[in-house]
């Protein structure tokens, strides 16, 4: 599978080759001959170059100021980056391993090629929106290289609310197709969510950029040859069910990977719900096990 990620699905999909750190760096210290660099160099500058000179006085009230409000912002942002890479929780950390799953940045890194980074996206979403604390907004987004070709990662955080999508989940997720879409990413979902978060169903599915449009994108992508490939590392319900039914490539893990619209629980009350309206005669029964409801005591304690 990942073979035929490195080489594209399709002839027209061709390869993205990782640019060296060497060639993201300035093509030359001389153009910025402020820096020490320009020194180093005889001071002179290209002749196209304009100078800009440092006049930044390092030992003045205002640049102490300055300096120590940034490092404050730094400090606060850090603080608030190591909370969230934290997950949801102690308890919730410890449940998951348990089970012998991984967290959801561990799994992104095994995928990674050795020695790869991986550039993070929407790290703080979640932060401060809900009552209830949602540190990444419960869906870990990125791009980094697998065998040689940039990828996009969606992962599911399963010690964050099961994995379940929030508003802002949802919002998440679809940035993140919306980024591989345009930059021709392929998909690599890492699928370990319950689908909706049912407290907030109504504000996942209010509008065209709802849950519903994560399944659309997925559809339209491989449909323009971007692979889209899902790992299902968990139970998966309902939503977290269609996006490896509709992936290119699925691969669920032995053990700990299922998929299905419903759990057990609910699956057992609704063969009790059953049974019990063919009880009281308030269903008709088809063949080919079509079952249509007929007279429903809405107010009964079924």
């Amino acid at each position: 599978m990942l073979a035929w990620l490195a080489a594209g699905r399709r002839q027209r999909l061709l390869p993205l080759p990782l640019l060296p750190r060497a060639a993201l760096a300035p093509a030359a210290a001389a153009a910025y001959s402020s820096s020490a660099a320009a020194a180093a160099h005889g001071g002179a500058a290209p002749a196209s170059a304009s100078v800009l000179l440092d006049t930044l006085d390092r030992g003045s009230d205002a640049y102490a100021r300055n300096a120590a409000a940034v490092a404050g912002l730094l400090a606060d942002l850090r603080s608030r980056v190591s909370q969230v890479l934290r997950g949801g929780g102690p308890e919730a950390v410890r449940r998951n391993a348990s089970r012998g799953k991984l967290l959801p940045r561990d799994r992104i890194d095994r995928l990674l090629d050795p020695g790869a980074s991986f550039l993070e996206l929407s790290q703080l979403a979640g932060s401060d929106v809900y009552e209830e604390a949602l540190p990444s907004a419960g869906i870990i987004t990125g791009i980094g290289p697998v065998h040689g070709r940039l990828c996009m990662f969606v992962a599911n955080d399963p010690t964050t609310k099961g994995g379940t999508y929030y508003p802002l989940t949802v919002k998440k997720h679809l940035r993140a197709q919306e980024i591989a879409s345009e930059c021709k990413l392929p998909c690599i979902y890492l699928v370990d969510s319950g689908g909706a978060n049912l407290p907030r169903q109504a504000e996942v599915f209010p509008d065209r950029d709802n849950f519903g449009r994560i399944f659309y994108n997925q559809a339209k992508m491989s449909s323009d040859g971007i692979p889209q490939i899902a790992l299902v590392l968990g139970s998966c319900t309902a939503g977290g069910a269609y996006i490896p039914a509709m992936a290119d490539e699925s691969v669920i893990v032995k053990g700990n990977g299922t998929i299905f619209l419903a759990g057990p629980p609910l699956v057992k009350e609704r063969r009790y719900l059953l049974r019990t309206l063919v009880e009281h005669q308030y269903i008709v029964r088809y063949p080919e096990s079509r079952i249509i409801l007929h007279k429903v005591n809405f107010n009964s304690s079924y």
